[in-house]
């Protein structure tokens, strides 16, 4: 007797995820990336760093690894391993946020530009002003300028945090808008939006239902490698002295205080340097591994 379950056609979602386990590459990058969220995430509630009074701290600056301190301390007798936690936490949560911002911004360009002929032209000319701007000294300027005014408003480290994740997000959006265009452009000619627009379904609907769905795939691949840029970028910034304040570290800010150090204490820059490369090498590594699972022709082989 023939077992039905087993004719039971595949899940596109398992599908996908037999297809992305089958990339190494992009497995041990998901497994790397889970491990520096999972750390920063429970590491405070996993290690509670020494409490030192002032003459302690300053008899324990600059100390190598040890079993009280894993990965020794900063010049005023901070713990590394806390403080490198604490970075974690900044840089990731930089990286996530201003991607989804330059997500939505690319997406909202590339869809409209796609889809309706007559934005085409202006948007995707404002699109070539952005990628013709130089990326870093722009941030700079943004962060001289609006620094001071925006922690006068929100607070230094809060303040810090939103103008360099919308500076990031808002001049990073130029990739996912060429990419979600293409595919809008081939989209909206298919049968069934074709369909869907010769019976009056009104274009919002037809963006919604129709288009939107179909250009997740993507938009996802851009997504992770946004977050790489955006890691890296905002680690330039903090490297630069133009990023978080000295007391509201991040992976960057890490490397720029121990870049004087580097001679003497090498361990204070290969610490925050190694987190910020497998951050980046695991997201480019998921990227690849996404875009090889969600086009239907590699995932058939």
């Amino acid at each position: 007797m023939t077992d039905l379950s087993a004719l039971k056609p595949e899940s596109q979602t398992r599908a996908i995820w037999a297809q992305f386990r089958t990339h190494k590459g992009a497995a041990f990058g998901l497994l790397v990336l889970g491990l520096l969220v999972l750390a920063v995430l429970i590491g405070p509630l996993l290690w509670d760093p020494p409490k030192l009074s002032v003459v302690e701290a300053l008899k324990s600056k600059n100390l190598g690894p040890s079993l009280r301190f894993p990965l020794g301390t900063d010049q005023i007798g901070r713990d590394m391993l806390a403080r490198m936690i604490q970075a974690g936490k900044v840089s990731l949560a930089v990286g996530f946020v201003a991607m989804f911002i330059a997500l939505v911004v690319g997406t909202t360009i590339g869809v409209l530009a796609g889809y309706y002929r007559w934005l085409d032209g202006p948007l995707m000319r404002l699109t070539d002003v952005f990628l013709a701007l130089p990326l870093i000294p722009l941030l700079l300027v943004l962060v001289m300028l609006f620094r001071d005014k925006v922690a006068s408003l929100i607070g230094p480290e809060l303040g810090a945090f939103t103008l360099i994740v919308f500076a990031i997000g808002i001049t990073s959006w130029m990739q996912a808008a060429r990419i979600v265009r293409g595919e809008v452009l081939a989209l909206k000619e298919r049968e069934y939006v074709l369909a869907a627009r010769s019976i009056g379904t009104p274009a919002r609907r037809i963006i919604w239902r129709h288009i939107l769905p179909n250009v997740v795939s993507p938009v996802m691949v851009a997504a992770t490698l946004g977050i790489a840029d955006a890691i890296i970028t905002e680690s330039v910034l903090s490297f630069l002295g133009l990023g978080f304040p000295p007391d509201f570290p991040t992976w960057g800010r890490l490397l720029f205080d121990g870049l004087q150090y580097m001679q003497l204490y090498p361990e204070r820059v290969i610490w925050p340097g190694l987190a910020i490369s497998l951050t980046v090498l695991s997201v480019n590594y998921i990227g690849d591994g996404l875009r090889d699972a969600l086009d239907p022709r590699i995932r058939g082989r």
